[in-house]
């Protein structure tokens, strides 16, 4: 059988994978549809390396488009709604029907959440809010600099951290940081919670090392936006003269209408396959909720987005074609801690285990660094 279509929603990093490898993977005379709404690409991991002034938002930005030279359509537009037992999409454009869906429409952001987070925070999971923070940072000669955790689960969970080290080591380049506080507050009992309590408080260690400060358990109710004062749900506060911040995260508005199973809301899926509910249809990455010992979730991270990218094409191609038994995700995963000067720390494991995650934390060592440097070229080469 042939002419048949598969349709990707979301050209994030599960999304381009999963379009990339279907192509390879599936008929030639079957169809590979990409419906992303905004059609530049942007790398995500790299955003922090932008805020510290070593990447130009340039060089990790690629055209979605030039897809369509490797056999992919791709559709510029919003994902209005979502059918998943006719397998038909809804969007800003028209509706597009398929024999496949591979739901990649991550996590979204929802800044709204917390009063005052938007107006006074430098959201650090955007492009502009990472440009904007480095201006910020470069900015300041005396005070506070203070890196928000608004709300749990969010995406990258190395990310705030990375922020504070980063901070503090552009402040120190600048000859500020004896004068300027770097702060880390969270509504973690420790950074990294998935990764287990032995890489929490591995990281712990390196924030006191370097003079961060780590505060715990702080759930934020609000941001006075003309005084930059930060108001914790136990009536405790902070200032910050420069708050960098990580904004409250939800599923996107699609899932609760679709009438798919959902799991906290995301979307439920089988954890080996990446199946959801209804037949023919898969879901990957942030728009997942996938249970792990514990009572946790599997972390929302890229590492894990193209791993489970991979699977369902796989999947697919064994569907359709019946190839060879395909792979199934087995939830390891890594992830790099970028601490500043050109060093980096590496956390890598099992997330399955049935124990609960078995993860180790490597370094610091300049070979992560190099790592992440490497990873960056290979990713964007290889994908885009």
């Amino acid at each position: 059988m042939s002419g048949r279509t598969v349709i990707v929603l979301g050209g994030g990093i599960g999304g381009v994978v999963a379009a990339r490898r279907l192509r390879h993977r599936v008929a030639s005379t079957d169809r590979v549809v990409l419906v992303e709404r905004d059609p530049l690409f942007r790398f995500a991991p790299s955003y922090l390396w932008v805020m510290h002034g070593d990447r130009r938002p340039d060089q990790i930005t690629r055209d979605l488009r030039r897809l369509r030279a490797k056999g992919i359509e791709v559709v510029t537009a919003e994902v209005t709604g979502v059918d998943p037992v006719e397998r038909r999409v809804a969007t800003s454009t028209g509706t597009i029907s398929g024999d496949a869906l591979v739901i990649a429409l991550g996590a979204q952001l929802d800044p709204g959440a917390v009063s005052g987070f938007s107006d006074a925070a430098h959201d650090l999971y955007t492009l502009d809010g990472a440009q904007a923070a480095g201006a910020a940072l470069r900015s300041i000669s005396a005070g506070s600099v203070v890196v928000l955790v608004a709300a749990t689960p969010y995406k990258c969970p190395a990310a705030p951290y990375e922020a504070a080290f980063l901070a503090d080591d552009l402040l120190r380049r600048q000859g500020v940081r004896e004068r300027v506080t770097v702060d880390v507050f969270t509504p973690e009992v420790l950074p990294m919670p998935t990764a287990g309590p032995a890489v929490g408080r591995g990281v712990v260690d390196l924030l006191d090392a370097r003079g961060i400060g780590f505060h715990p358990g702080q759930s934020i109710a609000s941001v006075d936006v003309a005084t930059t004062r930060l108001v914790f749900a136990d009536g405790r506060d902070a200032h910050a003269d420069v708050l960098l911040g990580v904004p409250p995260h939800r599923p996107p508005d699609v899932i609760a209408t679709s009438g798919l199973e959902t799991e906290r809301g995301y979307v439920a899926v089988d954890a080996k396959t990446l199946a959801t509910s209804e037949p023919g249809v898969f879901a990957i990455g942030d728009a997942t909720a996938i249970p792990i010992a514990g009572g946790m979730l599997l972390p929302k991270a890229g590492v894990f987005a193209e791993a489970e990218a991979k699977v369902v094409a796989d999947q697919l191609a064994r569907q359709w074609l019946g190839r060879p038994k395909p792979q199934v995700f087995d939830g390891t995963g890594s992830c790099f801690l970028e601490l500043g000067g050109g060093i980096s720390a590496y956390a890598t494991g099992d997330f399955f285990a049935v124990e609960g995650p078995r993860v180790a934390l490597r370094g610091p060592s300049r070979r992560w660094h190099l790592g992440k440097v490497a990873f960056e070229r290979y990713w964007m080469r290889r994908w885009l």
